[in-house]
């Protein structure tokens, strides 16, 4: 059973949800048939390269409030991560475009280190409050995660994986996924949003069940 996930690397709920679905496929009889595959989604492709602005500052602009009502907000998906054994610690991070955090996902898939990569590109950013828009941050999550150094270089120092990632992108508007994260199973059952892990118990269950 082939599952995709799209993601974004600096959405809470993505990393909640990726919690959330580990627990999930951990009680999962048939875990070890599930091909998992992370594929790529842009919370704000019109973001810096390079972050200039604190997460909140954008945030607050964005939701119409100031930083201290947004820090309010944001302190109750804080709750939620901490339910999930996670501490999020994000809101001075700089604010930048991550598509080539996803360029180099894509690396990791083509070297079996994806999901290593995802966890510590999002502990880089939500844990440690560190920017994905910064070539060292990614230096040392591709590092942390096994991949090859020289072509994290190749990939850095060029636009490779960019029509993977737009390609990605493609699919999930094309399944009507309006944000992240969205679960597809076997092409066929798509399901929406940060569920909780009694849902995605059922779905993979479900999944499993209508096979042919």
């Amino acid at each position: 059973m082939r599952i995709e996930i799209w993601a974004d690397v600096v959405c809470p709920w993505c990393y909640i949800g990726k919690r959330r679905f580990e627990k999930a496929l951990a009680g999962f009889a048939h875990r070890d048939e599930v091909e998992l595959l992370y594929r790529s989604f842009e919370l704000d492709p019109f973001a810096p390269e390079v972050g200039t602005e604190p997460t909140v500052r954008v945030l607050a602009r964005k939701f119409g409030s100031d930083e201290a009502g947004t820090k309010e907000m944001l302190s109750r998906v804080d709750g939620v991560a901490a339910a999930e054994g996670l501490e999020f610690a994000h809101l001075d991070a700089l604010h930048a475009r991550t598509l080539t955090a996803h360029r180099l996902l894509h690396l990791a898939a083509e070297q079996g280190r994806q999901p290593e990569l995802l966890e510590e590109l999002m502990a880089a950013y939500f844990t440690r409050g560190e920017s994905v828009g910064d070539h060292d941050v990614l230096r040392r999550a591709a590092a942390s995660a096994g991949l090859d150094a020289a072509r994290v270089e190749q990939v850095l120092g060029s636009t490779e994986f960019r029509d993977e990632v737009m390609a990605d992108i493609a699919q999930a508007r094309a399944y009507g996924a309006s944000g992240v994260p969205f679960y597809v199973v076997d092409g066929r059952f798509g399901i929406s949003g940060a569920q909780p892990v009694e849902t995605l118990s059922q779905a993979l269950e479900q999944a499993w069940a209508s096979r042919d």
